[in-house]
């Protein structure tokens, strides 16, 4: 299963998407962590009690997300998200979210400028169309969204139009 925070998984594409899927665990405060903490408040420095807390609460949550995204059919979960909540006094919810999805390898045809659909390589079948890939040998260009054409200077998107009065 691949997680990742971004919208995508570089290198595959999405071909469904399954909705929303979750994980959460509610975790309460040791006393003998308390403690620690309550001294190491004093004397400053990580509260490594708590941070262990955090980190097992993280990768419970996690493990459910991934369950619930495996029972959908998904094989990744896109766009994760974190969130912690108070609970009650001494117990908080960590919660962890994403877009449960499909995704597959995009295939390349063998040449520097085509890219083929994984479903189209496996049947044999021609490409109707093919996508630009950007190479070394590609002239280094910026387009200008004010004017919308391509220019050779690459700070020109960024001038002052000139006014002609």
């Amino acid at each position: 299963m691949i997680l990742t925070n971004i919208e995508n998984v570089p290198g595959k594409r999405i071909v469904k998407h399954l909705g929303l899927v979750q994980g959460s665990t509610v975790r309460a405060k040791n006393v003998g962590r308390d403690i620690f903490a309550s001294i190491k408040n004093i004397f400053g420095g990580e509260l490594k009690g708590y941070t262990e807390l955090m980190s097992e609460s993280r990768k419970e949550a996690s493990k459910r997300m991934k369950k619930q995204a495996s029972k959908v059919g998904a094989n990744a979960v896109v766009n994760v998200r974190f969130a912690t909540s108070s609970i009650a006094q001494g117990a908080a919810e960590l919660f962890v979210y994403g877009t449960a999805v499909v995704v597959e390898d995009i295939v390349y045809d063998g040449t520097e400028h085509t890219v083929i659909d994984a479903p189209l390589a496996q049947s044999g079948a021609q490409p109707s169309g093919s996508v630009e890939a950007p190479t070394a040998t590609t002239p280094s260009a910026a387009i200008d969204m004010r004017t919308s054409h391509t220019s050779a200077d690459p700070d020109a998107a960024y001038r002052k139009p000139e006014h002609s009065e």
